[in-house]
């Protein structure tokens, strides 16, 4: 419902108001786990389940809807996954590993076409469980899906360019992409499926073999993918961990047996995942963390453009994104109309539940999400800054109405902290160097938008940005796509680049065959390739 006509405090279906299709029939008691090829049966602990959507009682109460629950494993089964994606890779020498580029690839598809079939059921527990929207949700996974076969057909390209010998000063060789070993994936809570399959997919197709802890969300809907991963993929390629990260990570990580990590997080736990690793140097981080992404109006801008992408940027999924916006610094000359342009637009956004056609503010999944936003406005107020919006800051339970402050400055939390939420800081300039400088002296690098038509400044703009950040958006909100762009950050936001062709890339290393170009090694190379006697060493063509 918009927000002329809604109520917060009846926001909330009871269950007779959730439509057939999306509810659940019953409870996702999650006790099965994969390790070396084989789902098992976990009959200990466990960590209960809640959405962030809540049912009403009809009475005026609501309380959260209990979804299920996942295993919390311990030390002892992080070990045996640990052990067996090392045995699966086996220093190398594993089946996997060893296994020509098309043997590999025509797993990967196996598993692509069994993850389809499971469309409907995972796309519904994204609802559930992390409280995004129908199309959202329903986006997330279909882009997953075409990440994996864009993918495919990026790696066919790479071992298509590598099927060539090249012989420079007396010497024979063919240089191509060889796996790292054990890989470690954490995916974040906001895109659960999306996000970590862009790590877990290119480090499994580039030949390593994968231990996947999901995020402290999102868990239950990977729980139809178990019976996909174990029945695509050889014994041990895909392991799965589950529980508390104290507890089934830091054993990972101190083995020593973790060759590659990909985590996506905050940089807080990254610092703290990559010391308990014995040898620090001989793992390779794949990261991405934290960002405090700004937008910069300036005078000439097409405001209503302007607004446009700052409400996409800043509240698209609640502002839970680390591309979203985050603070919008807009030049004091028309901060006045942006502002009641921009607070009208966020007053029309729909709220409600998940599957509500057209939804756009739905509830929050992370506890305490609500206290924490209310505590950064009433430091906000407090400092000066006032809400503009007239239903900013309100909430029940898990459902938080998005909030515009309005004048930000440097004293207030929500200037510097992320705040990962349907909070929409602005700050008013006169003087360009005034966002330039929070740029610069931001712990965080990933992107910034520019709105503006004076090709003069925003050139100018362009020029340094590009030494502080990953990424400028001109005229447009900060995002990840298309797949193709490298994905990556500066400073404290990330380590390395993910992107389709960038991820094969960070998840193997370069490695040669090279040989004297003598006449008895023309012959033995010849009766290698002719006979295909080798899988690396090959000038079969994929098409």
């Amino acid at each position: 419902m918009s927000n002329s006509s809604f109520n917060i405090q009846t926001i909330f279906p009871k269950t007779s108001q959730i439509p057939k299709k999306f509810k659940l029939i019953a409870k996702y008691e999650q006790k099965e786990y994969l390790i070396g090829g084989e789902i098992r049966i976990w009959n200990g602990a466990v960590q209960q389940v809640y959405s962030p959507v809540c049912i009403s009682d009809g009475k005026g109460g609501a309380k959260q809807k209990a979804l299920g629950s996942y295993p919390l494993l311990t030390e002892k089964e992080a070990i045996e996954a640990i052990n067996a994606a090392q045995h699966a890779y086996n220093n190398g020498f594993g089946q996997w590993p060893t296994m020509s580029v098309e043997q590999r690839i025509k797993h990967v598809e196996d598993f692509v076409f069994r993850m389809a079939q499971k469309r409907d059921e995972v796309v519904n527990l994204l609802m559930w469980e992390i409280g995004k929207n129908l199309s959202d949700s329903e986006k997330e996974f279909d882009r997953t899906i075409d990440y994996i076969k864009d993918t495919i057909e990026a790696l066919k390209e790479l071992d298509r360019n590598s099927s060539r010998l090249v012989i420079e000063k007396g010497i024979l060789a063919q240089i191509r992409r060889a796996p790292l070993g054990v890989v470690l994936c954490m995916g974040p809570y906001n895109y659960p499926l999306n996000e970590t399959f862009t790590t877990l997919i290119p480090a499994l197709i580039m030949g390593n073999t994968t231990v996947f802890k999901p995020a402290k969300m999102g868990v239950l809907l990977h729980k139809p993918l178990l019976e996909a991963f174990r029945d695509a993929f050889p014994p041990g390629v895909v392991n799965t961990v589950y529980g508390d990260g104290k507890a089934v990570v830091g054993p990972l990580m101190s083995s020593g047996k973790v060759d590659s990590l990909a985590f996506i997080g905050s940089s807080r736990v990254a610092n703290i995942l990559k010391h308990q690793h014995p040898r620090l140097h001989r793992m390779r981080s794949v990261l991405g963390l934290d960002a405090k992404n700004a937008a910069i109006i300036l005078p000439d801008t097409d405001m209503d453009l302007a607004v446009n992408e700052s409400l996409l940027g800043a509240l698209s999924y609640n502002g839970q994104r680390c591309t979203a916006l985050k603070i919008l610094f807009v030049h004091k000359s028309i901060a006045h109309i942006f502002l009641e342009k921009l607070s009208t637009k966020i007053e029309n956004l729909k709220i409600g539940m998940p599957w509500d056609d057209g939804v756009q503010i739905t509830p929050l999944p992370e506890d305490g999400k609500a206290s924490y936003l209310t505590d950064l406005i009433k430091d906000a107020e407090s400092f000066g800054a006032k809400v503009m919006n007239p239903s900013g800051g309100k909430f029940n339970a898990t459902v938080f109405f998005p909030a515009l402050l309005y004048p930000v400055s440097p004293q207030m939390r929500v200037y510097n902290e992320e705040q990962f939420g349907p909070l929409v800081p602005v700050v008013p300039f006169d003087d360009i160097q005034e966002p330039l400088d929070y740029i610069t002296n931001s712990n965080y690098g990933q992107q910034a938008s520019l709105f503006g038509n004076n090709p003069e400044q925003i050139a100018s703009l362009i020029d340094p940005l590009v030494n502080q950040l990953s990424r400028i958006n001109i005229n447009s909100q900060c995002q990840r796509g298309p797949d193709i762009f490298p994905f990556t950050g500066r400073k404290d936001s990330a380590e390395n680049t993910l992107s389709v062709s960038d991820a094969l890339k960070v998840f193997s290393i370069r490695a040669l065959v090279a040989a004297k170009l003598t006449e008895s090694n023309k012959i033995l190379i010849n009766n290698i390739l002719q006979d295909n006697k080798s899988n690396f060493l090959s000038t079969d063509f994929i098409l």
